[in-house]
């Protein structure tokens, strides 16, 4: 088996096995919310504000299927939350709201070690109504907003149009997650890996959308994003990512990317000439969007070497974090 092979196994052993490990603390607490009064709590935010501050034992907050229209905010002193949906598509938590991005966002987590599964979060302001075009300004309005350290998401499903999923600052971990969006939908400076999830563009007529803005601001930041295994569809056009600091790193690594990425690919944006500070790259991609002879001159062609320090779960695992995750069943 060669490198490239290696490499793959490495990711799916990583991946795949991680379920069998015991997570390092006990269980502490499981309440269950339920709107028509049958639970503990009727709301997801107050069996959050439930969980006592300064938590030390993993706490879950089991969400009966349902449309779920509230705000939700972890704040930084209840780390160790486990929300657990009935599926993607069945529990859902809505909310409408643009006008302060901070204030705006639909699920907000700021604590360290949360793991959500089996949700879907939905920032509804500038969705289509009933087939309809929206015709509300287009405004940032965040679905999600991550903040935390040492967080991971399972099955989670992020709907919006623009800055959907804020993955602002930690180390954090997607997988088989759906999001959803057309203006930097993917936005931040988080050390995140994006593992087998689904990157659907919302076209804009006339307009082309932007998948990712990475906010990497200096060479000796260790944040960035990284896709492994994933798919990016959707319709109209989108580039891969532009920079929102100068030193953005994004990687698609051996991911299918469909006729709606842009030949150029990617727009250093707000580093405009200073291309040569942006990590942007693509390796084993397939599909036909995943044509490189037309992309930006400057994009980075990086050895499998090099792919391989950032398409592994070390890229997030300092510490061991990782394999302390208690994950749901």
């Amino acid at each position: 088996m060669g490198t490239h092979g290696i490499l793959i196994g490495l990711i799916a052993l990583c991946c795949f096995c991680l379920p069998h490990f015991i997570e390092a603390k006990p269980y502490h607490e499981h309440v269950f919310v339920d709107q028509s009064g049958h639970g503990n709590f009727t709301t997801i935010q107050k069996a959050i504000d439930s969980v006592p501050n300064n938590n030390r034992y993993w706490f879950f907050i089991n969400v009966k299927a349902g449309l779920y229209r509230e705000k939700i905010i972890i704040p930084r002193e209840k780390p160790f939350i486990v929300i657990i949906g009935a599926g993607q598509s069945l529990t859902r938590v809505e909310w409408d709201d643009h006008e302060k991005l901070n204030e705006s966002i639909t699920f907000a987590t700021h604590a360290d070690n949360t793991v959500v599964k089996s949700i879907t979060f939905v920032n509804s302001y500038n969705l289509p109504s009933n087939g309809k075009t929206n015709k509300n300004p287009k405004k940032a309005a965040a679905a999600a907003f991550i903040g935390g350290d040492k967080s991971a998401f399972y099955s989670v499903g992020f709907v919006g149009i623009q800055d959907t999923l804020w993955d602002n600052n930690g180390r954090h971990y997607f997988s088989r997650c759906t999001i959803q969006g057309s203006v930097d939908f993917i936005c931040g400076a988080g050390q995140s890996i994006y593992q087998s999830c689904e990157i659907q563009v919302v076209g804009r007529p006339g307009l082309a959308s932007y998948i990712t803005a990475q906010a990497r601001n200096h060479s000796d930041e260790a944040n960035g994003f990284v896709f492994i295994n994933s798919l990016v569809y959707g319709t109209g056009m989108a580039f891969l990512g532009r920079a929102w600091r100068n030193y953005s790193r994004v990687i698609f690594y051996n991911s299918n990317l469909t006729n709606v990425v842009i030949p150029e690919g990617w727009d250093s944006w707000n580093a405009r000439g200073h291309e040569n500070q942006l990590t942007y790259a693509e390796y084993g991609c397939f599909g036909s969007g995943s044509n490189i002879g037309r992309r930006v001159k400057w994009v980075n062609k990086l050895n499998i070497s090099a792919i391989q320090s950032f398409a592994d779960l070390k890229f997030i695992n300092r510490g061991g974090w990782f394999e302390k995750l208690p994950i749901p069943v």
